[in-house]
């Protein structure tokens, strides 16, 4: 056997369908089985808060072993776990093909999906997670959301502490006067026929929770580069990725919102259409996860195939067909951060190769995970957790005066923005409103 190994991963479905999967003893004996692999390498050290947890359990238990350590301690490892991918994505040497077949965030997402059966979830988080309930009422009563969820509102916040279990000091997304969708309609752009890509691509842009209810100059933005590069893209919402609910574990969940995007979506990919989706972390649920939980569905194999993330879909029309001319330099430096969600679809800095197309404007890359984390991130045990986590990139981020900070993961970005508030900086004027990377381009061509 290898001490390790130099294949690619593999990832397994998840047979969660099973009664093995949910069985108790059988899951808690993988956890042990795993537990005692990582305290024995310990590469993931550095990476976020469950694997000091794990350490530091062994190194205070009486044996020294993970067999010194209680079961109901494991917990305390699997809680924190953002499901961000990395471990298994860059440090663990012991990933399918490897024979000791470690994934560990697969194997924190059985847990949850244990604790799930079992009625052990956090119901307050739960309901943090109902994108298409708590999103529409957002938008219709916006001024009245967001007044009530601006950290300065110390009254708000504290009863939503006490009923959401939302960290009082946690930044969390404002609403959008309107929808996406809405938006697009009163809001039409025209297609550049001269463009290079013109009459050679098809594209549909999967709008994304985040993108229809809180923040829709993002996909309006991608839209507008599509245009000004010869594509013409329409944009849908049929309905939330399920990231929030695979978080949870309810995975029966998601694979009845896999089946059910595939299938709204499915006249647009049998028609050839490109889904381009804005969001790194619901493109990594349409490319990768769905296919591991609802793998007899074609629709979604065939969805999965034809998914892009926008900066990886940027980065081939210039590779293939060449982008529109028309960009200009940007008014300040940039940090583009890496998010983890995209270093897990396996791509590659697409959004710092997308960035490199502007000219004369400097990126500096930060690689590193911010420590978010979803809607875990934003809970009164985890919030200061992700602070901690994401020190490192707050830091990276502070030592610069560039103009702009984005993230492929808007919410990362906003994240990092509160570091860098708790480090006396703060984004400048040109960058407050901009988050994702694809919003530079749009600016650099002046849209």
């Amino acid at each position: 056997m290898r001490e390790g190994s130099l294949d690619a991963p593999t990832r397994h479905p998840l047979n969660w369908q099973d009664d093995d999967f949910v069985n108790e003893d059988k899951l808690f004996a993988e956890l042990e089985r795993v537990f005692d692999l990582c305290h024995g390498c310990r590469r993931c050290f550095n990476l976020c808060d469950s694997f000091p947890r794990l350490f530091d359990l062994v190194d205070e238990s009486d044996t020294g072993e993970v067999d010194g350590v209680a079961k109901a301690d494991y917990w305390k490892v699997i809680d924190a776990c953002t499901l961000c991918d990395m471990c298994f994505m860059t440090k663990c040497p012991y990933v399918p093909p490897h024979e000791w077949n470690i994934d560990f965030p697969h194997l924190m997402l059985r847990a949850r999906a244990f604790k799930f059966k079992t009625g052990q979830t956090n119901t307050k988080q739960d309901k943090l997670g109902e994108m298409d309930k708590n999103g529409p009422l957002g938008v219709r009563f916006s001024g009245l959301a967001n007044w009530a969820s601006k950290r300065s509102n110390g009254l708000t916040r504290k009863i939503m502490s006490m009923t959401h279990d939302v960290h009082p000091d946690a930044a969390l997304p404002q609403f959008a006067k309107q929808t996406c969708q809405a938006r697009a309609k009163a809001e039409p752009v025209e297609v550049n026929a001269v463009a290079p890509a013109h009459g050679k691509r098809k594209a549909v842009i999967y709008a994304s929770c985040f993108g229809e209810y809180n923040d829709p100059d993002i996909v309006l933005d991608a839209r507008k580069v599509l245009a000004k590069n010869g594509i013409e893209a329409d944009i849908v919402y049929p309905e939330c990725c399920g990231m929030p609910q695979l978080e949870q574990g309810d995975l029966e969940r998601v694979a009845g919102k896999a089946r059910a995007v595939a299938s709204a979506l499915k006249p647009y990919v049998t028609e050839g259409y490109d889904i381009v989706v804005p969001v790194a972390s619901c493109a990594l649920m349409l490319k990768f996860e769905w296919p591991l939980i609802e793998t007899g569905d074609d629709n979604v194999k065939a969805l999965a195939q034809a998914t892009f993330d926008v900066t990886e879909y940027v980065v081939d029309i210039a590779e293939k067909e060449g982008l529109a001319d028309g960009l200009s330099a940007l008014d300040g430096g940039v940090s583009v951060h890496i998010a983890c969600h995209a270093r897990a679809q396996n791509m590659g800095r697409k959004a710092q190769d997308m960035l490199k197309l502007i000219p004369d404007t400097p990126a500096t890359v930060i690689e590193r995970c911010s420590g978010h984390g979803g809607s875990l991130g934003v809970t009164n045990d985890f919030f200061e957790v992700g602070m901690k986590v994401g020190t490192a990139v707050f830091r990276d981020a502070a030592k610069t005066d560039n103009a702009y900070v984005v993230s492929e993961c808007p919410l990362a970005r906003d994240h990092i923005v509160q570091g860098l508030e708790r480090k006396d900086k703060t984004v400048s004027e040109p960058g407050q409103a901009l988050r994702h990377p694809v919003q530079l381009l749009a600016r650099a061509y002046g849209l």
